[in-house]
């Protein structure tokens, strides 16, 4: 490990065969966490690239619990909407609110999730507060996906190797130190689903993502990194400002710029956009799909679940999905998405 942080330090990329090194000592209980914290900080000091990434995904999914979903049994195309977290923005749970929207409109959402690392409230805790089960077993799962089209995927459960990690990441969350593993959560999906949304911390980590996953084998992609209205970067398609894309469809990435007030959408300040603990998010997301909600967080939840829609391929493009995102509100259909969840309880 102390000649892979010396490798890092004098700006090399490292290989695949240094990276399975590193993941065998990361997750050993033999090797000190100040020196995996060093080795991690050194990683991102010098910046991750495509292919350091996708060799630290192989294997960590070969440790994964593998929940085994055959596509061909669900109802529609399989997706997963998640961010990477670390924008320091506190945001009420943006893509948790847009998984029920999607969920009704006929994609199938395996979300795949933590609790709070580097946020206030993380997936598994609005959704543990909202009622809906979050410690599902592999068949409980299929069940979920084939039944009401969403399911959730902890992330403790499914990656049990990543509790070797778990004090020393919190330590360097707490220091406002970003690692690898803030990269990884997104990647991690078990479920290996062939479409997938990621907001990411950082612009220049929307091209980056959108080669991993071509390299990774998915289908269709969007990896979005927005710009809030004080500057600040967001992991979510933005309505405060303009949002950079990297599209990736049939084998090939695109870049592009798009703002959501070009469809109409009504711009929204990062301050409007903030949430709180997990009972005030869970009560916020249940107010956007009663329909009481009807500001900058519905809209922020409309966007993001068109986002989704579009890699889903189930609408052309965000304005199509916009229209479907708000039918499916509307309607009380993604309300009653999210009560069929709640009363999913095994």
């Amino acid at each position: 490990m102390k000649a892979l942080v010396e490798k890092l330090q004098a700006e090399l990329d490292l290989t695949s065969g240094d990276i399975d090194l590193a993941v065998a000592q990361l997750l050993s209980d033999q090797v000190d966490d100040e020196l995996k914290a060093e080795f991690l900080t050194a990683l991102q000091k010098k910046g991750e690239t495509a292919e350091e990434i996708v060799a630290f995904v192989h294997p960590l999914m070969k440790r994964a619990v593998d929940p085994m979903i055959d596509p061909a049994q669900l109802s529609g195309p399989m997706i997963d909407i998640c961010g990477t977290g670390g924008d320091g923005l506190s945001f009420f749970n943006v893509s948790t609110a847009a998984m029920f929207v999607a969920a009704a409109g006929g994609a199938v959402v395996a979300k795949h999730g933590n609790r709070r690392v580097t946020s206030s409230c993380g997936s598994a805790d609005v959704l543990e507060q909202l009622g809906i089960p979050i410690d599902l077993t592999p068949e409980q799962l299929n069940e979920s996906l084939k039944r009401h089209g969403a399911g959730f995927i902890f992330a403790r459960i499914y990656h049990p190797a990543f509790r070797a990690l778990a004090a020393m990441r919190e330590h360097l969350a707490r220091q406002k130190m970003r690692t690898v593993f803030n990269l990884l959560g997104p990647l991690l999906n078990p479920a290996r689903p062939s479409r997938q949304l990621i907001g990411v911390y950082d612009a220049r980590l929307t091209a980056i993502f959108g080669e991993v996953l071509r390299q990774m084998g998915r289908e269709r992609a969007w990896v979005v990194h927005g710009l809030g209205d004080n500057g600040a970067g967001m992991d979510d398609i933005s309505i405060s400002g303009a949002t950079t894309i990297a599209d990736l469809n049939e084998g090939q990435v695109n870049s592009a710029v798009l703002d959501v007030s070009w469809l109409g959408v009504p711009r929204a300040s990062v301050t409007e956009l903030k949430g709180g603990d997990a009972r005030q998010n869970a009560e916020t997301i249940e107010a956007i799909l009663s329909g009481k909600i009807r500001d900058g967080k519905r809209d922020m939840t409309l966007v993001n679940a068109a986002g989704g829609f579009v890699v889903a391929g189930l609408a052309k493009d965000l304005k199509e999905g916009i229209e479907l995102a708000r039918e499916e509100i509307d309607s009380g259909r993604a309300l009653e998405k999210l009560r069929e969840l709640q009363g999913s309880r095994p």
